[in-house]
């Protein structure tokens, strides 16, 4: 008796761990059921503990109140939940408290003289503060995201051929923004210029903000554009983004061809992906072939 009562008491342990999961709990008191990946100064990188395998999300650090751990270890990163009562009705759209790397989110009139903040959709038309393209991406709250271009272009990631192949030090593949800046560090270290890496150049003349995604925001477009899985064939998903863009004066994305990300492989390749439903997701493509290439911003 007492020897099952030890292997009931093992298999339910057994299943309390297997069940174990991060819980974020942000400055709005939502709570978030999943699994940290990575911590930095800036921002908490997760999966969804329902998808793992599916995309990973970016959660600023300011919007986190705290994370309770899977072992039962909080770790705060505000002292506490602010309160975020509705704005009365005045002549002009209040603007919502931002970082400097955040824009304010447009607020939209509600019966009863009130304001409440706009919730975005994949696939909707985004033009905001100088910034015109269609969400591909959205944070939980669905007020914040990336945005990509309405236009594409087939470029070189670099013009660097045999014998002269060489590591940039791009090789984040979660953030296209830190690989910007890397190659903008190189382009400085070795007296080069931003024609030598025509992919990320024609992103930058965009203007300020735009930039060459990373795979696996490239991944999760893909993932977006299909409607939020690519296990079934979704053509309305696929229909309302595309003609989200072509009414905006856009170019349809591309479901044969692959796309460059901003993420380095080694000194001769670049991952890519497409945007079609069939594997394989990510294949590297020599950096000095022509392949597409969509430009993304943050909102």
């Amino acid at each position: 008796m007492k020897r099952t009562i030890l292997l009931l008491f093992a298999a339910l342990c057994g299943v309390l761990t297997a069940a174990a999961q991060d819980l974020i709990v942000k400055t709005d008191a939502t709570k978030i059921e999943a699994k940290v990946i990575e911590i930095t100064p800036d921002a908490v990188r997760y999966k969804r503990f329902s998808n793992p395998d599916g995309p990973t999300y970016v959660l600023p650090v300011a919007e986190i109140h705290y994370i309770q751990y899977a072992n039962g270890e909080k770790e705060y990163y505000t002292k506490s939940i602010p309160a975020t009562p509705l704005t009365p009705a005045v002549p002009a759209t209040p603007a919502v408290p931002e970082t400097p790397a955040t824009p304010a989110v447009p607020a939209q009139p509600v019966p009863g003289g009130q304001y409440v903040l706009k919730q975005y959709e994949i696939g909707e038309l985004y033009d905001q503060n100088g910034i015109k393209g269609v969400i591909c991406q959205l944070s939980d709250d669905r007020l914040h995201g990336l945005v990509v271009s309405l236009d594409e272009i087939y470029l070189h990631w670099s013009e660097f051929r045999k014998p002269n192949l060489r590591v940039a030090g791009a090789d984040n593949r979660t953030d296209g923004v830190e690989n910007m800046e890397k190659v903008a560090q190189y382009i400085a270290a070795n007296n080069l210029s931003w024609d030598d890496f025509p992919a990320f150049k024609w992103c930058r003349d965009k203007g300020e903000g735009w930039y060459l995604p990373a795979i696996d925001e490239l991944l999760t477009i893909g993932h977006n554009y299909n409607g939020g899985t690519r296990v079934t064939n979704n053509r309305q998903a696929r229909n309302k983004f595309n003609d989200a863009l072509k009414d905006a004066g856009g170019k349809r994305m591309d479901r044969l061809v692959y796309y460059f990300s901003s993420t380095e492989m080694d000194e001769k390749n670049a991952y890519t992906t497409h945007m079609g439903i069939e594997p394989p997701y990510v294949i590297e493509i020599p950096k000095y072939n022509k392949f597409l290439v969509r430009a993304v911003h943050k909102f």
